[in-house]
């Protein structure tokens, strides 16, 4: 088993969003990416919504994510 928790991040901001793609290991050795969007929610407190897919998911996922990307970049 390598590292437990995070082993990966990346995040992408805009004026309104940040988007945090993380690569984190779980206690058996499985890894997933959880994908973390916070907003800022009032003056101090942030808004924060989070998704895993897992490694045997990942590929469908792309697929249906890359479908949704193109149908929003043609119209």
């Amino acid at each position: 088993m390598g590292s437990r928790g995070e082993i990966f991040s990346s995040k992408a901001s805009t004026g309104r969003r940040t988007y945090f793609f993380n690569v984190k290991e779980n206690r058996h050795g499985d890894i997933f990416l959880n994908i973390v969007e916070s907003k800022k929610n009032g003056e101090s407190e942030f808004e924060r919504h989070s998704l895993i897919v897992f490694k045997e998911d990942l590929q469908n996922f792309l697929d249906g994510f890359d479908k949704a990307v193109n149908f929003i970049q043609e119209h």
